[in-house]
């Protein structure tokens, strides 16, 4: 659009430098004034598309402020304001003035003496006439009583006196009869509308221009001879210096009273010629001044980029230095400028680094921490904290960062606990450290939680650090080294017992079994089978509950479940709230038989103590199985495990 706008200013000023030379000659006026004019207005067109294309830019990017528009339209408005004034005010004058000076050209005076002379010029050439009119009346009375040998030579002899160009004789029908001259010819012969003339008028008088060159004095008039009309034809050379005066006075009247005609066209003519040329050069100027506008804010608009860039993060912005004025100042300026931000960002990036690794070696050290370590801002919101801290609780604590520890519950209800009791240790502001141990209901199960808190002090900044262990194990092991000694005392308390239990049993089945019945005996071999077994079967729990400090020893081997329940459910064939479902088919498993007798017992037991002696106690035990599994399901309608109880459900003696 540059180069469209430069060629077009460049074609309308040579078209106006055309239009203007033609204004000023008629000649090439004539023939390619309008061609001009049309040229002309076609490059105006042209402007004002292309300051119209630019105006729409201008607006467009007006309203997506783009940097630099109204920079580019406050210059535009003043350089246009600097064209219009001034060319208005010069084509104001310039009309004026034209106006004035082509009424100045047509004065009444001029005009009444190109006249005069006209006339006189007239008047002298007419006197010459009717004098050479007068002398050709007396030429042809004489050469009317001349006879016809001696014609041609008193012609030859009026010519020679009266200094004539010709003497020619022509009858009716314009055909030479005499002829006295230069040439052999006349050079005027009598045409037809000649020929008219006489039959109307009688004479014929006239001054003409021959195409010898030069103004003749014509005068044909009648001859009468021999009772026939003949026509003597006298022609007379006008002097050349009054037939140039004559000439120049005609041709300077024509031109003028030509050029008086066309006084309003030529107003018009250079009028146009004006505003074309005041539209030229207020709509260059206009196209001048936004080529100029985006010329100037070119380097704003790039150092606007670099300072937009420099304020996202980017210091490697240098521009171009492309003049020693004012901009370019201010462009070195910006290159040193985010020189030394790009030093100052490298400097500290190299800080930020030392900052990381001794970042991640601390987190490397949290990492390893089999405590959870929690860091607490002087809002109590949550900072950082290491992976411990969830793996202990289950609960995820990367989803509690930038939070208050009030707001805990909304995220995790069971921590908590855990934010209160630290909130309330850090409220006494005289402690610097602390010490609790706290019971959390964790994702995964109950904890016991050993909790420490410590004041921070770092320079204008405080906060708080909390470290917690998992201690239910040690504690369940305090427990388990506790009830290990209490079995190993009880087991020796009870073991005593069981063997004279199993002699008297086995005395009773050999003493009574030939005095008894056979049912009576088979029962009594029944009862006395179940008291070895179970002796045994106490004896093996005795040894197990001294050894409590160690995990019983499983001898797994293959059985049936339902051959080994029915052994030991003869203990509860009599009691009508235990309802027994096993399955028809056999179940084989591999397992330790004394152990899971021990299982079921326990089992049972748990739930008839549960549902106590109520109206609609039931307590069922079933069997089935599946294609990858065989299941033992035994359920009560009691009131279910208390919640105290439940994490401590499997510990000895516990119900």
């Amino acid at each position: 659009m540059k180069l469209l706008a430069i060629l077009g200013v460049s074609l309308g000023s040579v078209l106006l430098f055309l239009l203007a030379t033609a204004s000023g000659n008629a000649d090439v006026l004539a023939k390619n004034y309008v061609l001009l004019l049309a040229l002309n207005s076609s490059v105006v067109a042209l402007l004002l598309g292309i300051i119209g294309w630019q105006l729409l830019r201008l607006r467009r990017r007006l309203r997506t402020q783009v940097f630099g528009s109204k920079l580019a339209l406050r210059l535009v408005l003043l350089f246009s304001l600097l064209t219009v004034l001034p060319g208005v005010l010069i084509y104001t004058i310039s009309v004026q003035f034209l106006t004035k000076s082509i009424e100045t050209w047509f004065d009444v005076r001029v005009d009444q003496a190109l006249d005069q002379g006209l006339n006189l010029g007239r008047l002298a050439l007419h006197n010459e006439l009717s004098g050479l009119a007068q002398r050709a009346e007396t030429v042809g009375r004489r050469l009317s009583l001349v006879s016809g040998d001696h014609l041609q030579g008193d012609m030859a002899q009026a010519r020679a006196d009266m200094s004539l160009l010709e003497v020619s004789l022509f009858n009716p029908r314009g055909k030479v009869v005499e002829h006295s001259g230069l040439g052999p010819r006349p050079r005027l012969v009598l045409d037809s509308q000649i020929q008219r003339e006489l039959l109307d008028a009688g004479d014929y008088h006239a001054i003409e221009s021959p195409g010898g060159g030069g103004l003749v004095l014509r005068v044909v008039v009648p001859l009468q001879r021999a009772d026939e009309t003949f026509y003597l034809q006298l022609l007379k050379l006008v002097p050349k210096t009054l037939a140039d005066d004559a000439e120049s006075v005609e041709k300077v009247r024509g031109e003028y009273q030509r050029l008086s005609l066309s006084r309003d066209g030529l107003k018009v003519i250079y009028g146009l010629t004006l505003t074309l040329s005041l539209l030229l050069a207020v709509l260059t100027g206009i196209a001048a001044a936004f080529l100029l506008s985006e010329r100037l804010s070119e380097p704003l608009k790039v150092l606007a980029a670099g300072t937009q860039a420099v304020a996202k993060g980017d210091f490697s912005q240098r521009q171009p230095v492309m003049s020693r004025d004012e901009l370019g100042m201010l462009t070195l300026s910006f290159n040193q400028m985010t020189h030394q931000l790009s030093e100052n960002a490298s400097l500290l990036d190299r800080q930020k680094a030392q900052l990381e690794a001794a970042r991640g070696y601390l987190e490397g050290v949290l990492v390893t921490l089999t405590s959870g370590v929690l860091a607490l801002d002087d809002k109590m919101r949550l900072r950082a904290v290491n992976p411990s801290a969830s793996e202990i609780t289950g609960f995820d604590f990367d989803r509690l960062r930038n939070m208050r520890l009030a707001a805990w519950k909304d995220e995790f209800p069971s921590l908590q606990k855990l934010a209160d009791s630290i909130l309330d240790e850090f409220g006494d502001s005289q402690r610097q450290q602390w010490q609790t141990q706290l019971e959390l209901v964790g994702a995964k199960a109950p904890l016991t939680l050993l909790v420490r808190g410590a004041r921070l002090k770092s320079g204008h900044d405080s906060g708080y650090v909390v470290v917690f262990d998992d201690i239910t194990d040690m504690l369940q092991a305090q427990r388990d080294a506790a009830w290990g000694e209490v079995a190993r005392r009880l087991a020796h308390e009870i073991k005593n017992p069981l063997t004279p239990i199993q002699l008297s049993a086995e005395r009773l089945q050999h003493r009574l079994h030939d005095k008894l019945g056979a049912q009576d005996a088979a029962m009594l071999a029944r009862a006395t089978d179940t008291i070895v077994h179970q002796v045994a079967e106490l004896k093996h729990m005795v040894d197990a509950f001294k050894d409590y400090a160690r995990s019983p020893r499983v001898s797994m081997m293959p059985l049936d479940l339902n051959d080994l329940l029915q052994g030991m459910l003869a203990l509860y064939d009599g009691n009508p709230l235990v309802s027994i479902d096993m399955a028809a088919e056999p179940l084989p498993i591999a397992g330790d038989a004394t152990l899971l007798r021990q299982v079921v017992h326990n089992l049972l037991q748990n739930a008839l103590d549960a549902v106590g002696q109520s109206d609609d106690a039931q307590v069922s035990l079933s069997t089935c199985s599946t294609p990858d599994k065989v299941l033992l399901v035994v359920q009560d309608n009691g009131p279910g495990i208390p919640e105290d109880l439940r994490k401590r459900v499997f510990e000895p003696y516990v119900t």
